[in-house]
């Protein structure tokens, strides 16, 4: 080959490398649609252009996204739900037929790029599944290339809680019971294919669990004077983001894949929760996806200190507060914006709105842990006829948790479904909440600083 030619195939790999690396690094949103007050599909994707991304996550393969999806520039990730993975993993007549029916009529007019195979699966109490994750993701993968969907990589969204150790992060292992069976064969699956390790990291929850250990400046890349070094690898940390994505890098590294691309398919900050929630404000969350938006938007890229340059695609997580999430208050807070549309702070995706045109944030009111009792109530809004169901499945629970509230007890009167709803819930947490129950009965109710006793009617309660 001739030294012009050598020169010009050099430029156009170049060219080829920096073009994806550009793509790579703008901004995406995770569209989760579990609210009953959302906008239509339509609606949702001319709010999410709005947010200036160039990526977005369904959960699902919602014909209606899709087509509201179709003919913009929006590379879209689709889902295979967990409940059919066993049924494809040992069925690739299966696997074709989902391929055929939810992705074939979209992907000639819809960017669909990413096909994730179950969201999650590992963080799941161990099951069968999780070794059929594998099986199912490369039957999966054959379907895409028998119907010529050569764009579409191929993977599965993972927890950090697949680590056993990650502090420091040259310490990174995976948990023992999936290193061999599932981690190897995965990171073999997407070396072999060029794909993805899709991982949900959240900042956030490692902080709230360790406020007082954790610098909360640290976690939320918005530290000016803070490091942690890390002995085993001499490297040097200025924020936690970095370091939760370098224990995932030294993880992979241990298990002889230390080069397959990462992609964040999950991160953000919750903007409210519950009064026993710490940091869990818009002050906080707009700090952190700011600063997200500005690391991950940087020309060139920052990488982290394990790998430096290295450009990691990341999506936000959420586009709306969706008010049907299960758990804690938080998780139906992460949201950009609020149902009705509006932003819940200002925030641009692709990175290019400098912050002094940003309104000024709410001073932050939480960020120091709750100390006092709390109680579980009905909620403003809850859905009345749905009540009955919450109190008996309180009531059924434990020992005498609803003996104030019978016939004769101290609590019965006023004989009203929301005055017994109340004392159940409260009666029913502040047995459980160490064990792991949680003031939610479906979205029905929310905990208070405000104690809902009366008279000779003391409400049990929660003491954080």
């Amino acid at each position: 080959m001739g030294c012009l030619s050598t020169l010009l195939l050099l430029f156009s790999l170049a060219f080829a490398s920096y073009s994806s690396a550009e793509i790579s690094s703008q901004v995406g949103i995770c569209y989760g649609q579990l609210g009953n007050n959302l906008p239509i599909p339509k609606n949702s994707v001319d709010l999410i252009k709005g947010l200036k991304a160039k990526r977005v996550k369904i959960y699902d393969t919602n014909p209606q996204i899709l087509e509201a999806l179709k003919g913009t520039d929006l590379q879209v990730s689709v889902m295979v739900p967990n409940e059919l993975i066993n049924n494809i993993s040992t069925n690739q007549t299966l696997a074709d037929q989902w391929v055929k029916n939810n992705v074939v009529p979209f992907y000639a007019h819809t960017m669909i790029r990413y096909l994730l195979v179950g969201n999650e699966i590992l963080s799941s109490p161990p099951n069968t599944t999780w070794f059929n994750l594998v099986p199912a993701i490369r039957k999966i993968r054959f379907s895409v290339k028998k119907f010529g969907l050569g764009k579409i990589k191929v993977g599965t969204p993972l927890a950090i809680d697949m680590l056993e150790s990650s502090f420091p992060p040259s310490n990174g292992t995976f948990r023992s019971d999936i290193s061999e069976k599932v981690m190897k064969p995965l990171l073999h699956f997407l070396n072999r294919t060029k794909s993805f390790f899709f991982i949900d990291v959240y900042p956030y929850f490692a902080w709230a669990a360790q406020p007082t250990v954790i610098n909360l400046d640290y976690a939320l890349l918005d530290s000016k004077n803070i490091t942690v070094s890390d002995p085993g690898s001499g490297l040097v940390y200025t924020n936690l983001l970095d370091q939760m994505i370098d224990a995932v890098y030294f993880a992979m590294k241990r298990v002889g894949y230390p080069d397959v691309r990462l992609f964040i398919a999950e991160t953000g900050w919750p903007n409210a929760g519950g009064v026993d929630q710490i940091g869990a404000n818009i002050h906080n969350a707009a700090t952190y996806n700011r600063n997200v938006i500005k690391k991950f938007t940087a020309k060139p890229p920052f990488g982290t200190p394990a790998k430096p340059g290295v450009v990691v695609p990341t999506l936000l997580f959420a586009l709306y507060n969706e008010n049907q999430k299960p758990g804690p208050g938080t998780e139906r807070h992460f949201g950009l914006l609020y149902p009705n549309g509006t932003n819940v702070y200002g925030i641009d995706l692709s990175g290019k709105t400098p912050e002094s045109e940003y309104k000024a944030l709410p001073r932050a009111r939480n960020n120091e842990p709750y100390k006092g009792k709390i109680w579980c109530v009905v909620g403003r809004n809850a859905n009345a006829s749905e009540l009955g169901g919450a109190m008996s499945y309180a009531c059924g629970q434990g020992n005498r948790t609803c003996d104030e509230i019978r016939p004769g007890g101290k609590c019965y009167n006023p004989n009203s479904l929301v005055s017994h709803a109340n004392y159940a819930c409260s009666s029913y947490w502040s047995q459980f909440k160490s064990s792991g129950g949680t003031c939610y009965f479906n979205g029905l109710t929310i905990p208070t600083k405000k104690d809902p006793s009366y008279g000779s009617c003391k409400f049990p309660s929660v003491t954080l």
